[in-house]
């Protein structure tokens, strides 16, 4: 058998494969200086994906699914199979940039203390993606982002707490969790706890694996001298913008009572479990009104001309 690679890179998608090409054409580019091996796993995307991995990138492993069994399934079934030292789930819609995954990979050898970190991430445009770090997602800090008061006190660590903005977006330090769009996982960790909880579809996965990592005593950091770009919301997401709004709120419905639930009495919860039902409502508003963020249509237009698929 051959000597296990420093990396496995895990890739999971679903309709995509305009934006998997080029994510995997950026590996190309920019390929980490350690071994490495690619795995993708396709939720049995109808868009020309397979075709596409076994035409164009034949050094991938891909596992096919005969249907889409969601995001967490999909990325265990990847994280099952690779032999790497270091797992690193990235989404499809991403771009590397140059030695992205030498710094990630460097700071952990570092660091054995660390358990799991993740890079700066950007949007086409270089602004930064204010979820590629976050603090604790507690009431407070969930009610303080989607009501404004956030962006109203970007210094204040209780209020600005879901993407701590309080904090230099330039120097590293440990978040309660980094974004799922690339999130790079010592072995030790898996060994440790296991791989993602798939009663999340899709979303709040990574939220809850940092969680239970930092419950297991391991640190969780954000890198920000590696980077790589994301498009968001174009691995699957756009496909049904209603199934994901659903999911999204679904998903932080189950982390909040797997989570946090305990830390709070039963009055309180049942206000903010309505409070979520609320919000999930207005959510369908939004979308039917073409204003929700997973109405893709304009961001798909904005994103293709940024990769000249025009």
């Amino acid at each position: 058998m051959s000597t296990p690679p420093v990396l496995s890179l895990c890739v999971v998608t679903y309709q995509a494969a305009p934006f998997l090409r080029e994510c995997l054409e950026s590996i190309r580019q920019f390929p980490p200086a350690s071994s490495f091996e690619v795995i993708v796993v396709d939720n049995a995307s109808s868009d020309g994906t397979l075709a596409m991995l076994e035409q164009e990138f034949p050094e991938v492993e891909l596992v096919s699914n005969s249907a889409n069994l969601g995001y967490a399934a999909s990325m265990n079934k990847a994280m099952k199979v690779a032999r790497g030292r270091y797992l690193v789930q990235l989404n499809p819609d991403t771009i590397v940039q140059k030695n992205s995954f030498d710094v990630l990979v460097t700071f952990m050898e570092q660091h054995p203390e660390v358990g799991i970190c993740g890079p700066k991430v950007l949007n086409p445009d270089g602004t930064m993606q204010k979820s590629c770090r976050r603090g604790e997602s507690t009431p407070l800090a969930v009610i303080a982002q989607f009501t404004g008061l956030a962006r109203l006190f970007p210094a204040s660590p209780r209020l600005a707490q879901y993407t701590m903005s309080y904090r230099d977006e330039n120097e590293i330090h440990p978040v309660a969790g980094v974004s799922g769009s690339c999130m790079l996982v010592r072995r030790e960790v898996v060994d440790q706890i296991g791989f993602l909880d798939e009663r999340f579809f899709a979303y709040q996965e990574d939220a809850d694996y940092c969680f239970r990592a930092r419950r297991a005593g391991w640190l969780v950091y954000y890198v920000p001298t590696a980077q790589i770009i994301h498009f968001g919301g174009m691995g699957g997401s756009h496909v049904n913008p209603y199934r994901s709004m659903w999911e999204w709120h679904r998903s932080y419905w189950n982390y909040y009572r797997k989570n946090l639930a305990e830390n709070y009495p039963a009055w309180f919860n049942g206000i903010y479990y309505t409070l979520m039902l609320v919000k999930l409502g207005l959510g369908a508003v939004g979308e039917l009104a073409g204003l929700g963020r997973f109405s893709s249509s304009r961001k798909r237009a904005k994103i293709n001309r940024y990769l000249n698929k025009d």
